[in-house]
């Protein structure tokens, strides 16, 4: 992944200090016009898709609760869910297939992802946050923010899209390959999922490329 520049100056810098993500959000686009977030779901399992959401949220219709995906509960993330795709200016859900992450590697999959989500505003933002110390290839004013999902708004509900997509799309592959127990475990790296690839070898969604010295040099 060294092809990917990682640089101090992509990163938004701006000291607010102990804000709320809404009131973040407020003195970003104060500076710089409508907010954009975007965030991804899924660089880390063993199987799957890589999603990613992008999200403007309305000022005029709030929604409560929203924060990073990985403090809700499942019931909260799909509750917030079903407000963000129905209350925000304008969102986009993007994918990147095990097809792409395995012809590239996951980061450049999971900026295709972020790119494909982009892409499906209807809106053109003031400024576009993005989690992380990479950015995809986008147009407009982009920068990294670090902790993206536990500082803005914006970036948090797109952690929401991608990841209740992602799950969502999990329990149908384990409809498909019911023995892995994907519904439980999301295509992570569980003791659970390696035994049961273990017990019946992989499926089309397992990342070769992430087995590879974990099962495929042990297994000849």
């Amino acid at each position: 992944m060294s092809k990917h520049t990682k640089s101090e100056k992509t990163q938004l810098k701006i000291d607010c200090g102990e804000v709320s993500l809404r009131e973040f959000d407020r003195i970003v686009s104060e500076m710089y016009g409508t907010v954009c977030g975007i965030d991804e779901a899924g660089r880390g399992p063993l199987a799957g898709d890589v999603y990613a959401g992008a999200v403007i949220l309305d000022p005029e219709n709030p929604i409560f609760g929203i924060n990073d995906s990985k403090k809700l509960s499942e019931k909260k993330r799909e509750q917030l869910f079903d407000e963000i795709t129905s209350k925000a200016l304008c969102y986009g859900v993007g994918v990147a297939t095990v097809e792409e992450i395995e012809q590239t590697d996951i980061l450049s999959a999971a900026l295709l992802a972020m790119k494909r989500a982009f892409e499906q505003l209807s809106k053109s933002p003031g400024i576009v946050l993005v989690d992380g110390d990479v950015l995809p290839e986008i147009e407009g004013f982009v920068r990294n923010l670090k902790h993206g999902d536990a500082r803005s708004e914006a970036v948090a509900a797109a952690s929401i899209l991608a990841k209740v997509s992602r799950d969502r799309y999990m329990k149908k592959q384990a409809e498909i390959y019911p023995q892995y127990g994907f519904e439980k475990h999301a295509g992570y790296g569980t003791k659970a999922h390696y035994a049961a690839i273990d017990e019946y070898g992989v499926c089309p969604i397992h990342r070769k490329s992430f087995l590879k010295k974990k099962y495929f040099d042990k297994n000849g």
